[in-house]
Formats: structure tokens, C-alpha cells, sequence
């Protein structure tokens, strides 16, 4: 099949643009791309402005895409949008389904009503879960598919909202004929994942955040790493600029109402991600080993890739070993602007504890 390459000459939205995706995304189009005009809408509710790079190509709009006043200042001028927002992640949404429905489902619905007649559009890529459709098990993983089904038991509204988007997105491309693609996510990692990120959001995982940021955090600082349900349980890790690829070519030669797997292909157990981790910092740190989470039934799981890689030609090209030392070496280097984002929530936590 003929495959589009590049972004040259084009108009990109980016909701939830200055989020860890979303920024690293702006940032790729950008290396690749001469004359690309990028808007990047984010309410900052789990990102920082100083994510984005200072490039005149880049504007951004701070406010949720599900508010009125902003939804009026889009007009049909995007080549290729990226709907990237959500509430981060489970246990916020755990602890306030409400703020999850305003952030995930809303700006969804909202934005795809927004948008449903322009014509200038050649896609819309939503970033879905693959959480929302992967077996529940514990036992020995096998490689989650494309299916078009899910169990009506979820871990999370999170995860309920994220399943919601690609009802929607499937229904807005039906009815109205909006180029929707759908990009399932597993375990993103790697640089531009600040702990702290954002606003309060009632739980400690406003700070400690994804996996990944907080053992690489945590074995810089000596500290020892929790592994809930002793680390049995597995991920397919992705690293960042590989996902960022991924959604480049679900924009660029996705079909329009399909889904794909943005993923890695291998699964890697908590406790094995850990020892990793503190291998390649040198660290001093031991592990915890924690009981389950009550509500945490998502054990073993990965992706499928050969959806991905016969109709997109998208391959994840970075190992673990070495995104987890650019990772490192990223945390390192920002340790201080991460501690000071951290640092806003410090009063909260206290309460909390």
C-alpha cells in the first residue's frame, strides 16, 4: 500500500498536547517536519507548560477541549488531530469518577461533535487503552488482538471512559463520516514524564505517577521500590518516541473507523522492570514487595503487533535497555525541575498521610 510520510504543509491539533505523550509528540512532528502549524489545547490538569518547546511553529491554548470557549476558536482548518487528553490514570478515577467523566468521556464527546462537519480533516487518531480489552489473568499471557469486544467488568472508570472513546469514535465515523483512527496504548515510558505533573488530584498518584518514572525516581534516590502483588503482574512497555511514531502512522495511513495496537509485542514482569531499573542507575534500592491492589484485576498482558506493522508499517524500534538508560539519564538531568513540581503537592500529601 502507498504509505503518506511526513507532515509537511499541514495543520495539526494536539488535545492534551503537553501532557508526557502529547509533548513528545509535538516535539517529534516538529524534528521532522519544516512547515507544520501545531495548536496544542491542554487544561494542564496532569501536564506542565514548560513541556513544550519554544517554537513559533507550536501555539497553545490552556482550557479543556470540553469547554464551550474554547471548542468556539476551532475552526475547520486541521489536516490531523490528535485527541490525547484524559484524567490520568486509574486511582484518580477511582477516587473522583466524576472529574473522570469531565476529562475523559466529555472531552471525547465533545470534541468529536465539534468537529463531525469539517471537511478538511484527513484524520483523527483517539488515543484509546489497551487496559480496556486485554484478558484479566494472571496466569501466562497471551498477545491482545484488535477485537472489537470487552467485558463489561472494568478495573476503573478510566478504563471505562477509555472504551466509551472508541464507541464514539466508531459512531462519529459511521454516522458522520469523521476519519476516526483508534490507537490502543500499553505502558508508555521514557523522557518528559514529570512526577508531580499537573494539578491535585486527590490521591497520592498525582506525584507518583506511571511505573516507570517512579522506580527510576526512587533507585536515583536510594529509596526502595513498592511492588504491588510482589511484581507478579506484567506490561507491555513501550517507549515513548515509539508511541509517538505509532500515532504518526495511525494519522497518516490508519484506516479511517479501525483500531490498532501501538505496543512493544514482549511483556515484562513488574518485578523484572525493577531489578532492570535498578541495575542500569547503579542504585542501592531493594525492592517492597506489597500485597494486591483490591482493585487492580489487570495481571499479565501485552500487545499484538502484526496489525500495527502489515497495514501501518509501524515497528517499536527501542529496547528496553536502552530507553530505560535515556529514561535514567533524562531523571537525572531534570532532577531538580521534578522535585520542584513535586514539591506543589508536598502540603497534600502530608494530609493525607
Amino acid at each position: 500500500m502507498n504509505r503518506e510520510t511526513n507532515f509537511e504543509n499541514t495543520s495539526v491539533l494536539i488535545v492534551g498536547g503537553a501532557g508526557f505523550v502529547g509533548s513528545n509528540l509535538v516535539k517529534l512532528i516538529l524534528s521532522k517536519t519544516t512547515n507544520v502549524n501545531i495548536t496544542v489545547v491542554d487544561n494542564l490538569m496532569s501536564a506542565e507548560k514548560f513541556n513544550l518547546p519554544d517554537d513559533k511553529r507550536v501555539t497553545f491554548m490552556e482550557g479543556s477541549i470540553a469547554h464551550d470557549e474554547i471548542l468556539k476558536t476551532l475552526e475547520d482548518k486541521f489536516d490531523y488531530i490528535f485527541h490525547l487528553a484524559t484524567y490520568h490514570g486509574n486511582q484518580s478515577s477511582i477516587h473522583d469518577p466524576i472529574a473522570d467523566h469531565d476529562n475523559n468521556t466529555l472531552t471525547t464527546l465533545k470534541l468529536f461533535d465539534k468537529i463531525k462537519y469539517f471537511r478538511k480533516i484527513k484524520k483523527v487518531v483517539y488515543s484509546s487503552a489497551g487496559c480496556s480489552v486485554a484478558e484479566k489473568t494472571f496466569n501466562e499471557a497471551t498477545a491482545t488482538k484488535e477485537q472489537e469486544f470487552t467485558s463489561i467488568k472494568h478495573d476503573s472508570p478510566y478504563s471505562i471512559s477509555k472504551i466509551i472513546g472508541e464507541f464514539y469514535s466508531v459512531y462519529y465515523f459511521g454516522q458522520h463520516q469523521l476519519p476516526t483512527v483508534r490507537a490502543r496504548f500499553q505502558n508508555v515510558y521514557g523522557p518528559g514524564e514529570v512526577l508531580g505533573a499537573g494539578k491535585w488530584r486527590g490521591t497520592p498518584a498525582t506525584v507518583w505517577r506511571n511505573v516507570t518514572p517512579t522506580f527510576v525516581y526512587k533507585a536515583i534516590k536510594g529509596i526502595d521500590l513498592p511492588l504491588e502483588n510482589e511484581g507478579v503482574a506484567s506490561r507491555d512497555f513501550i517507549f515513548v518516541e515509539d508511541i509517538c511514531r505509532g500515532l504518526m502512522a495511525c494519522a497518516l495511513n490508519g484506516k479511517p473507523g479501525d483500531v490498532y495496537n501501538i505496543a512493544s509485542g514482549k511483556d515484562t514482569t513488574i518485578s523484572n522492570w525493577a531489578q532492570l531499573i535498578v541495575k542500569l542507575s547503579g542504585s542501592t534500592s531493594k525492592v517492597e514487595l506489597l500485597p494486591k491492589r483490591t482493585w487492580d484485576n489487570s495481571g499479565k498482558r501485552f500487545g499484538s503487533t502484526d496489525k500495527s506493522q502489515n497495514e501501518l508499517g509501524f515497528k517499536a524500534e527501542t529496547d528496553i535497555e536502552e530507553g530505560l538508560k535515556r529514561t535514567i539519564d533524562w531523571t537525572q538531568t531534570n532532577l531538580e525541575t521534578i522535585e520542584r513540581t513535586m514539591k506543589k503537592h508536598e502540603a497534600n500529601l502530608k494530609v493525607l498521610n
